[in-house]
């Protein structure tokens, strides 16, 4: 073969595989359009972030096709933790989510749990549209059960979190600062480790913690491109719902998502309060350098305001008023969680007056001074909660924990607020680690949750910020 035959025959060669190169690319399925502009970041320190960004129903798409995996594996928590030791089937719940909640979802939210359960169906998920509604709507389960049940007495509903919010006088620079933990089981705590990066069509920017699959941040702690930021602790010892009241999880995302003013946030939160999930609501106004807090029951709301002080949670009913009309909480039991961690809030709060600042908000939320038996030790007392729920009963508090209490934590003072970014802590911010597999071994009773149950670590405070 002379030189010119061997480059003729290299050539067709070559042109040959340009040719199969080139139809690979035609074939290769094209990126959905829904998805322009939404993508995750490696898990960093045990939180995952997101951005997404568009219409409700592209917001909604991005979430499910980005996160399938993890909106798998939290509703089969959310399953498990509903359906466990109970009458009702997560059949039920879906039917409850569809008659009950749906007919009271504006078209908005409608959509983007439309768009979840379609990215979900693209990645071949069999989760659907009212799997979706019912998982957003589990804060909210225990109220409607008590109300479906027409049961008279009052029951306890869960305690979840410690938080403050405080400006003025009160801290450093004489500007607003909030912070959160989130208390709840293990088995769903552990996986409330979403940071949403939120650009919708309508309404302001949002960055927010939160759980896969929720439109809502659902501890509700985060940040608005208007200059709010918003946290909650649940009224302990609550009972009170109405089923035609628009779901809790519609309205704190429409609050974290259209509120420009402390105002804006209470009117949003009032209108078609359905008394779910139960809250006392902190929030701070970072233009208007105000804090307030609005007491959400069913029949009594209560919106206090200030520029120079502070407003603390700890599942403490503040209004005696609400608290003698909606819940069966004892004031005087000093012994009680919300009662205990009450008086440590007020206590952080006066010894500190003009120091707090972000590291101080930090160290709050590992704190580990119990008030009723006035020494340092982490319980349930504690706001860096340790909560022992087995059979031993509600007074054993010494270790081993329960597979409950902190979670995770948050905080942002008010250039962290101004930049959209926040500070998070997964696992106890106090270092203490929970090691699933020792607890098991140590509490059977537990067992049911073994195939979800996994090691939750105390991970150092990470700065998040929206993605420019």
């Amino acid at each position: 073969m002379n030189r010119r035959t061997f480059l003729r025959n290299s050539l067709v060669g070559l042109g040959g595989a340009f040719l199969e190169v080139s139809c690979a690319i035609a074939k290769r399925p094209k990126r959905d359009a829904r998805l322009k502009g939404a993508f995750r970041l490696p898990q960093k320190n045990g939180w995952t972030f997101v951005h997404l960004e568009g219409t409700p129903a592209e917001v909604g798409y991005q979430h499910g096709y980005l996160l399938s995996r993890e909106i798998e594996d939290g509703a089969k928590v959310k399953i498990l933790e509903q359906t466990h030791g109970s009458r009702y089937d997560w059949q039920f719940f879906r039917d409850a989510a569809k008659n009950m909640m749906w007919p009271h979802i504006e078209q908005e939210y409608r959509d983007e749990m439309q768009g979840i359960s379609d990215g979900l169906r693209a990645r071949g998920s069999k989760l659907d549209l009212w799997d979706v509604v019912a998982v957003n709507g589990s804060m909210e389960w225990g109220y409607y059960l008590r109300e479906y049940e027409e049961q008279q007495q009052k029951h306890s509903a869960a305690e979840h979190c410690s938080a403050f919010v405080a400006t003025g006088s009160y801290t450093k620079d004489g500007k607003v600062i909030i912070a959160h933990n989130n208390w709840t089981n293990y088995i769903e705590g552990e996986r409330w480790t979403i940071v949403f990066d939120i650009v919708p069509a309508r309404g302001h920017r949002i960055l927010m913690d939160g759980f896969p699959g929720f439109i809502h941040s659902g501890d509700d702690f985060g940040v608005n491109s208007a200059g709010i930021a918003i946290t909650e602790t649940t009224i302990s010892h609550f009972a009170g719902y109405d089923p035609k009241g628009i779901p809790e999880f519609v309205r704190a995302r429409k609050a974290m998502q259209y509120s420009a003013s402390i105002d804006d946030f209470a009117r949003i939160m009032k209108d078609g309060n359905n008394g779910g999930y139960a809250n006392n609501w902190l929030i701070a106004d970072r233009n208007a350098n105000e804090v307030a807090d609005l007491e959400l029951g069913l029949k009594n709301v209560t919106l206090w305001r200030t520029n120079d002080g502070c407003f603390v949670g700890s599942n403490f009913p503040v209004s005696p008023k609400l608290a003698q009309e909606e819940t069966n909480f004892d004031l005087k039991d000093m012994g009680e969680s919300a009662n205990a961690r009450h008086v440590r809030w007020k206590q952080l709060m006066a010894e500190n007056k003009g120091k707090i600042d972000l590291a101080l908000a930090q160290r709050f939320l590992a704190d580990h001074y119990d008030t009723f038996e006035k020494k340092n030790g982490p319980n349930e007392r504690t706001l860096c909660g340790h909560i022992d729920l087995s059979p031993r009963g509600a007074k054993a508090w010494q270790p081993p924990y329960g597979p409950a209490g902190t979670v995770q934590n948050k905080a942002a003072d008010a250039m962290m607020i101004e930049n959209m970014s926040l500070t998070a802590a997964a696992g106890h911010c106090c270092g203490i680690d929970f090691k699933a597999a020792e607890h098991l071994r140590q509490h059977p009773e537990f067992d049911w949750q073994s195939p979800l149950l996994h090691d939750m670590d105390s991970q150092p405070w990470t700065v998040f910020a929206i993605a420019k």
